[in-house]
């Protein structure tokens, strides 16, 4: 398995990045969030990777960030979401507005994702929401340690609510108690416990 690539950027043509590895040319696809990282052509840059094996080809896929990464991941489990259909939700919304998005059941935001429907942004919402979960409390879903990188202290207050067995509605409504404003997620989740014992 290719955890990630460093190399000289030698072309991009979205969704098709060209890394030089050491004289090797490696072809990733790449949802579009991750273009908008990329340096001129000819620098150096690290993606993390995934391998998609199908009948007919092995798909290398770069992210420019693990949640990215693990989001991808996470979205092609879910039955009738392909590879393409991850990629262009990774394009369409950030990590934190897709969660979002399941975490208040928004449906008709996922369906502004070209190929999503109603039926599919539905089967998101019920799938991703424990998957989610478990991301924002920095664990995947098998309980291998994840960095939290890139997460608003709200977000990472959430996930940390949902790990200590709040269901997500509960820490939605919890969340909604507490003014975040300028706050660390300890403070956060310290002020959500306090209002939710008072």
């Amino acid at each position: 398995m290719i955890g990630f690539l460093r190399g000289v950027l030698a072309a991009k043509h979205p969704p098709v990045i060209v890394l030089d590895v050491g004289g090797v040319g490696y072809e990733l696809e790449a949802p579009m969030s991750t273009f908008y990282e990329l340096p001129e052509i000819g620098e150096s840059f690290r993606l993390v990777t995934q391998l998609v094996v199908r009948e007919d080809a092995h798909i290398l896929y770069g992210f420019a960030t693990e949640s990215e990464r693990l989001l991808f991941r996470n979205l092609i489990k879910v039955s009738g979401v392909g590879p393409r259909i991850a990629l262009a939700i990774l394009s369409g919304i950030s990590v934190e507005g897709f969660a979002r998005c399941v975490r208040t059941e928004d449906a008709a935001s996922l369906v502004k994702v070209p190929g999503i429907g109603k039926k599919t942004a539905e089967r998101l919402i019920v799938e991703m929401r424990d998957r989610l979960a478990s991301a924002e409390a920095g664990q995947s879903p098998a309980g291998a340690a994840r960095p939290a990188e890139g997460l608003a202290p709200e977000d990472e207050a959430y996930g940390a609510l949902v790990a200590l067995g709040y269901k997500p509605p509960e820490a939605v409504k919890m969340l909604s108690k507490v003014d975040g404003e300028g706050k660390t997620s300890e403070e956060i989740i310290r002020a959500a416990l306090q209002a939710a014992a008072g």
